[in-house]
């Protein structure tokens, strides 16, 4: 059995946190059982490996997010970029594809596709093991986990079972039930409240996009579409692959599609009100909560204090892409207005740590100046580069460093600057936790 994880999207609504290189999926925002701050990919994997599934995954991405990934899971995990962002059914294509080409995995192995972020008890990736059991003794070609609803949800779609009279409440912890799987009569999308009513009153179930099938299932669709005997051919012509949802492309023109039912925790963390339903009251970083504030949440991510006063359903976040105090209920709208925010983002993670840019200036002539603290950690460094556009001052704020600069190897102690000019190629291996001030310098030609 091999897993797909799906990591994409840009996560605006959890703005001034996430951006278009930082999704939701990254932010430590979370904790685990001994009350570690963790992010919801490390969540997911860990409770992957709880139940032995650690060994097998891959993870589908773009180009931007693959250091976040480095740094915050297991280097064994595979990666597979997209050449460019086409919703979920060329991700999972290209995906698949990779492992078959380049992995070598057989055409009658389980793959089970998921997204990297879902927050859920343990139960539902023990259900992986199930729903592997059902694709190989071939009870469907595809075997799909549905949620039991516990309200009438507009923000889901619904697996309607063919099976009539369903009452998922009374009857998912029988000993039976649990052993059954249900085939499915259709789909719906996210509905209004008034039918989703009637979609639960009919056995509907919420849709968790989890996708479980035989590698050659989607192999003899990738084969139909694009003429390939490697990897490298899909890569090429990825843009031949409609951009749609593995749920319109495949699941609804099945043949033979089962769902297994979940009953337990399901949340889908893509805004702040139900982000923070799961987040632990005590703020974080440096904030001042004055004691009458309520049911708030603040995060501070800036080296200032913030300080919140009788503040109640709130939720404030200061990063250094901006700020945000919005009520928890309106702060599911944020959408809108963040998305006529053109800026860069001005925090990064990378494979050997991060950065933060404090200043971007220009001058009267064109030219850029751009200061940022980088953060590097202890045993990883910065391959070396060479950089075309601008030169650069590393002052060393922290800690003990080897940098090299034209193949010359210089120790680097607190205090100590290097100006490592245009085109110059030049790297960095941080002997202890490291943290430099970057200082970049454009000049524009006249």
């Amino acid at each position: 059995m091999n897993i797909i994880l799906l990591s994409g999207g840009s996560g605006k609504r959890l703005w001034p946190l996430s951006n278009e290189i930082r999704s939701k999926q990254f932010l430590k925002v979370v904790r685990d059982n001994k009350g570690k701050s963790e992010s919801m990919v490390q969540r997911v994997y860990r409770q992957l490996k709880a139940v032995n599934l650690e060994s097998d995954i891959t993870v589908a991405t773009s180009l931007q997010q693959v250091e976040a990934i480095r740094n915050q899971l297991d280097q064994k995990v595979s990666i597979v970029v997209e050449p460019e962002r086409r919703d979920t059914f060329p991700a999972i294509a290209l995906s698949v594809a990779y492992l078959y080409f380049e992995k070598n995995c057989l055409p009658n192995e389980t793959i089970i596709v998921l997204p990297v972020d879902p927050y859920v008890d343990d139960e539902y990736f023990q259900m992986l093991h199930r729903m592997n059991t059902i694709v190989q003794e071939e009870k469907a070609e595809l075997v799909l986990m549905g949620a039991i609803p516990t309200y009438p949800s507009e923000k889901y779609g619904y697996i309607i079972p063919k099976e009539e009279g369903l009452q998922w409440e009374r009857e998912y912890n029988t000993k039976d039930f649990k052993n059954k799987i249900f085939q499915v009569s259709k789909f719906k999308e996210k509905p209004d409240v008034c039918t989703a009513r009637e979609f639960i009153a009919s056995g509907g179930l919420w849709n968790c996009g989890v996708f479980a099938f035989k590698l050659s299932y989607i192999m003899e669709i990738v084969h139909s579409i694009i003429k390939c005997s490697c990897y490298m051919d899909i890569l090429n012509q990825y843009s031949k692959l409609e951009r749609t949802s593995f749920d319109y492309a495949v699941v609804e023109k099945a043949d033979s599609v089962a769902v297994v039912p979940y009953g337990g925790k399901w949340k889908d963390l893509g805004t702040w009100n139900t982000l923070t339903e799961v987040m632990r009251t005590e703020p974080m970083g440096d904030v001042r909560l004055s004691d009458d504030s309520k049911n708030t949440h603040v995060i501070n991510e800036l080296d200032i204090p913030v300080v919140v006063l009788g503040a109640e359903n709130m939720v404030i976040a200061a990063s250094p892409d901006g700020v945000l105090v919005a009520d928890k209920e309106q702060s599911s709208y944020i959408k809108k207005y963040v998305d006529k925010i053109d800026k860069r983002p001005m925090y990064e993670e990378r494979s050997w740590g991060e950065y933060t840019v404090l200043n971007i200036s220009s001058d009267s002539s064109g030219n850029q100046t751009v200061t940022k603290k980088k953060c590097i950690q202890a045993g990883k460094s910065i391959i070396e580069t060479r950089h075309k556009q601008h030169l650069e001052v590393w002052t060393v704020l922290s800690g003990k460093a080897v940098i090299s600069i034209k193949g010359r190897k210089h120790d680097a102690f607190p205090g100590d600057t290097f100006t490592i000019e245009c085109n110059v190629l030049h790297g960095l291996v941080a002997e202890e936790d490291t943290v430099l001030l970057e200082v970049q310098i454009e000049k524009i030609e006249k």
